[in-house]
């Protein structure tokens, strides 16, 4: 596959420079609107402007500390991000994703699709970098955690499905003690495979066309598969970290 260069492709795209600059705005919006029209109050509306900005800022820090350009596919990534502090915010108001559970899950997955869209852009762009990775990793981890806590915020599972959102995030700060934790892993089709299973059953279960019942038990099964994986890929990393250890 051919990679287009950056300046090639804003030549072929007439909207190229608006994009450039409002696309990382106008997807938040247009979502921040549409709760509105569904009842959001101020509350909702602040707080969304509040996290999209400092969720903007600290991205930009990222981007400083990795020297890496921002591309396109890190405009569509800040966009998922605008996208996530809106479905966070509506966290004030609960109702929004009780009533309007169909609504909350099209945005979700809108999140999701853009998530394919700036991966495709940063292999086709020739933008693949450890920034981008970063990014898109920790717009999945938020994403992740506020399906999470919308689904306890309802009441239709127990609090315990947060933790399906906060055990990548238990295993970063766990590095932090154990630095053997923070080795890299090799890529392995399993943990990608949890992963959508785990974001598509938060899906699935958002609509109002799952019940409770089923609902805790397709998230069960998420959060299963969830700690197995873990579990696998911390015994590997001690099983490296003691070889290690004997050869030194």
């Amino acid at each position: 596959m051919r990679i287009i260069q950056p300046m090639e492709f804003e030549q072929h795209a007439s909207s190229g420079v608006a994009l450039n600059w409002w696309l990382p705005a106008a997807v938040p919006v247009a979502a921040l609107l549409l709760l509105i029209a569904l009842g959001a109050g101020w509350t909702v509306i602040l707080i969304a402007l509040v996290l999209h900005g400092a969720g903007t800022f600290l991205v930009h820090r990222l981007r400083d500390t990795y020297a890496a350009p921002f591309g396109w596919a890190s405009r569509v990534t800040l966009a998922r991000s605008g996208l996530v502090a809106v479905l966070a915010a509506a966290l004030v108001q609960p109702e929004l994703y009780g009533v309007h559970g169909w609504t909350m899950a099209a945005l979700a997955l809108l999140a999701l699709g853009l998530d394919g869209l700036d991966g495709w852009l940063a292999r086709r762009l020739g933008e693949t970098s450890a920034f981008g990775a970063r990014l898109d990793m920790e717009v999945d981890a938020a994403l992740i955690a506020v399906l999470c806590l919308s689904l306890a915020a309802t009441g239709k599972v127990g609090a315990w499905v947060l933790a399906i959102g906060l055990m990548r995030y238990a295993f970063v700060a766990a590095a932090r003690l154990w630095p053997w934790l923070g080795a890299p892993l090799p890529t392995r089709f399993r943990r990608k495979l949890v992963c959508v299973w785990q974001v598509a059953a938060l899906l699935i279960c958002l609509t109002p066309a799952v019940a409770p019942s089923a609902a805790t038990a397709i998230l069960a099964s998420a959060l299963a598969l969830l700690a197995v994986s873990f579990m696998i890929d911390i015994a590997w990393l001690r099983r490296c970290h003691r070889q290690a250890r004997i050869q030194t």
